[in-house]
């Protein structure tokens, strides 16, 4: 009798620490059960928030998840979306790609139910051709640990996210094609708002961010008056749909669709559908093939966000965002550097080497690097913070983030490159195993992750254990340099800023 007592409560004990290890949450679609670890963080992965995007489902605008039965194990991250491997700083933790792709990942910390805690919706980059909720530097634990839920969020991406076509253009009830991509970010607020509140976050209190094509999609969330009212600030890292990086028109899209499906030899709508997620991929990296992003699509985007911003009908919330101090390095010499500058602006040029001077070849490649920068993605995203705070009346934060990763291959960087920024921000420097961090790194990393928690909570990245952030002001405009040591420093570079506005707008 002693014997099966015990049994009975080894049995009890065993059942307690599953339930605290493995806690389940009631959605608005089923019961998911996550995993605790030991640091007190329950992650829920690859959580269905839409239909499978499949057959019929194929370029359209994403719809609600169904509804499950039982209790859906959300221990193991969802499939990525349909991608060719582009970028060698990704590494992904999804088992297998799949055109079935739309999960997201909540990190939350234990015992939080009716908390009210904030929220961030991370979106990945990847220039809407690859990338994944996955990806070890946008895990979510170390913001959980702050007390902050997170969410990530798998989108469609290439010609799965973004073809647009006159006869899916007919076929929509919108009007509208292309955009899918930003559409099942949209789906994935929409499903934060009915659900987050069951995780212990707070529906009111959601902040959206992302790098690169990801701060791209929360300057479209911003503009598209569907996503007014599904969160409450926004931060992004280097990119915007403005400027050189606007949507293009819902015409020039479809043409390209209309030029894919040619070359594709399918001559119907139903055709396209019918060919295999795999060869899509593949035929979409046959040369010669059109690429397919964001455009004007009349329901997403009725308008360019430079119009929807000029007219202040964007979400009106609190922005922080910002750039690194060398997206792109280009150490041309002083004759390949003014060579350079001739054939891309011609009767132009002399007044492009005035702002990017160069007398020496030292000086060249500096010039070359901030030359690049600008035009690849530092003036979309300052032309996107300079409207908000030209119009809004909302707090407006800009950074530079200028800490170099400790990476001896490479040699003589003038900056911080294009996506460095992203271990550090979110807390994630051990998760990446290719560099050497030093404690200046894990500095750097807690300083700007700081900055980004008391955002995310707030609205204000101040606090008093760091440097003060001053508000950006467009006619003196200030901001935070970010490294080991933070500061506030001027702008000295507007006039670059403005000269490739003026050239943008020709």
């Amino acid at each position: 009798m002693k014997t099966f007592k015990l049994f009975a409560l080894l049995l009890l004990a065993g059942i307690v620490a599953n339930a605290q290890n493995q806690p389940q949450i009631k959605t608005a679609n089923g019961i998911v059960q996550g995993v605790t670890d030991a640091n007190g963080i329950t992650a829920f992965k690859g959580i269905p928030y839409a239909k499978p995007p499949v057959g019929n489902l194929r370029w359209k605008a994403p719809e609600p998840s169904s509804n499950w039965h039982g209790v859906l194990k959300a221990d193991t991250f969802g499939p990525r979306a349909m991608q060719k491997f582009i970028f060698s700083d990704m590494r992904f933790r999804s088992k297998g790609m799949s055109e079935d792709c739309l999960y997201l990942n909540v990190w939350a910390p234990a015992n939080v139910a009716d908390k009210h805690l904030p929220v961030l919706v991370y979106f990945y980059g990847g220039g809407f051709a690859a990338g994944d909720g996955s990806e070890c530097r946008y895990d979510g634990e170390n913001m959980a640990r702050k007390g902050i839920i997170t969410v990530t969020v798998n989108y469609r991406l290439g010609i799965f996210g973004f073809f647009s076509l006159p006869d899916l253009t007919k076929e929509s009830r919108n009007h509208a094609s292309g955009n899918y991509g930003l559409l099942d970010q949209n789906e994935a607020l929409r499903w934060v708002q009915k659900n987050i509140a069951a995780f212990g976050g707070d529906p009111a209190q959601v902040t959206i961010a992302g790098e690169s094509a990801g701060s791209m999609s929360v300057s479209a969330q911003m503009a598209s008056p569907l996503s007014k009212g599904l969160f409450a600030r926004a931060i992004g890292e280097s990119g915007a749909i403005f400027g050189n990086l606007s949507p293009e028109p819902l015409l020039n899209a479809e043409q390209k669709g209309v030029q894919f499906a040619a070359m594709v030899n399918a001559t119907s709508l139903e055709d396209l559908r019918k060919i295999p997620a795999d060869s899509l991929l593949a035929d979409m990296f046959k040369p010669g093939m059109p690429r397919f992003s964001t455009d004007v699509d009349g329901y997403f985007l009725p308008e360019t966000a430079e119009a929807i911003f000029s007219k202040n009908q964007q979400s009106d919330v609190p922005v922080l965002a910002g750039w690194n101090s060398a997206e792109q390095d280009h150490q041309l010499t002083l004759e390949n550097y003014k060579a350079e500058v001739q054939k891309q602006y011609k009767d132009k040029a002399a007044a492009i080497l005035q702002l990017y001077p160069a007398t020496t070849d030292a000086e060249a490649a500096q010039s070359a690097t901030d030359l690049a920068s600008d035009r690849f993605i530092v003036y979309a995203t300052w032309k996107w913070l300079y409207m908000h705070n030209a119009v809004s009346g909302q707090p407006v934060y800009r950074y530079k983030f200028s800490r170099i990763l400790p990476d001896p291959g490479l040699h003589n960087p003038l900056g911080a490159r294009h996506a460095s920024e992203i271990e550090y921000a979110l807390g994630n420097l051990y998760s990446n195993p290719v560099y050497a961090w030093t404690a200046e790194d894990y500095k750097t990393s807690a300083i700007i992750e700081t900055y980004f928690a008391n955002f995310i909570k707030t609205g204000n990245p101040n606090s008093a254990d760091l440097p003060q952030w001053p508000l950006l002001k467009n006619d003196a405009p200030v901001y935070m340099n970010i490294d080991s040591i933070a500061h506030a420093e001027p702008e000295l570079h507007q006039k670059r800023y403005m000269a490739l506005d003026s050239l943008n707008k020709k």
